[in-house]
C-alpha cells in the first residue's frame, strides 16, 4: 500500500523488488553484487540500470543496508 504523499514504484522498480523477493537467499539478505546480478538478469537491464533501481529502492526505503549487505523492507507492506 502507498501511503499519502508518496508516489507508487514505477513497473519495472515494482519487478524488481518481486525479482529480489523470490531470490532471497536463505540468509535474508543480499550482497550488492547479488542484487544487481538479480536484477539485472531478471529485467533485462545492463549493470547501470540495476544499479539506479536498487539505489531507487534503497532510497525509498524498500531495502536497507546492514554490514554492507541488502535487506528487504517488510516486503509485504509494499504491495
Amino acid at each position: 500500500m502507498v501511503g499519502q504523499g508518496e508516489s507508487p514504484l514505477s513497473p519495472l522498480a515494482q519487478d524488481a523488488l518481486d525479482a529480489l523477493s523470490t531470490a532471497l537467499p536463505d540468509e535474508g539478505e543480499f550482497t550488492y553484487e547479488q542484487a544487481y546480478t538479480v536484477v539485472a538478469e531478471r529485467e533485462d537491464l545492463g549493470r547501470p540500470g540495476a544499479e539506479d533501481i536498487i539505489e531507487r529502492l534503497n532510497n525509498r526505503g524498500h531495502l536497507y543496508e546492514v554490514e554492507g549487505k541488502l535487506r528487504l523492507t517488510d516486503y509485504e507492506s509494499t504491495r
